[in-house]
């Protein structure tokens, strides 16, 4: 069984946060960058997100507006129910520079940090050019 880790990194994105928010918060703004699709059951407010016609099974358990979202995703066995993953987009203004970051925290059992981060650069590529910044 994969150990989990916590991976994190930060992208500056030329866009303000409130224009960004909606991209790390809502399954539109999600499924425009982050995943193949993303739909939203209102009633259990569970998440899914489909890559690779695979459908994982998210809750938002924290956001703050203009600030951050933390998605945890559904167990799938006892190790998850006492360990989950989640990730978390985290939006950042840097005063002294006046730039716009975002922060990435994944909790994952990915085992290949190297290809981790090559996804998460991809997918904040995407993010740019979605939102132009």
């Amino acid at each position: 069984m994969a150990k989990k880790r916590l991976f994190t990194a930060d992208y500056e994105i030329h866009a303000s946060i409130k224009m960004l928010y909606p991209y790390i918060q809502s399954a539109s703004g999600l499924s425009e960058w982050f995943a193949d699709d993303v739909r939203i059951n209102n009633e259990s407010k569970t998440y899914t997100f489909y890559w690779d016609n695979e459908e994982h099974k998210a809750r938002q358990v924290a956001h703050r507006t203009n600030h951050f979202a933390r998605f945890e995703f559904l167990p799938e066995n006892d190790n998850d129910a006492a360990d989950p993953s989640y990730f978390e987009l985290r939006l950042e203004f840097n005063e002294l520079t006046q730039s716009v970051f975002i922060k990435i925290f994944d909790y994952s059992d990915f085992d290949d940090l190297r290809e981790l981060q090559d996804l998460w650069d991809g997918l904040i590529d995407a993010l740019r050019k979605t939102v132009g910044g």
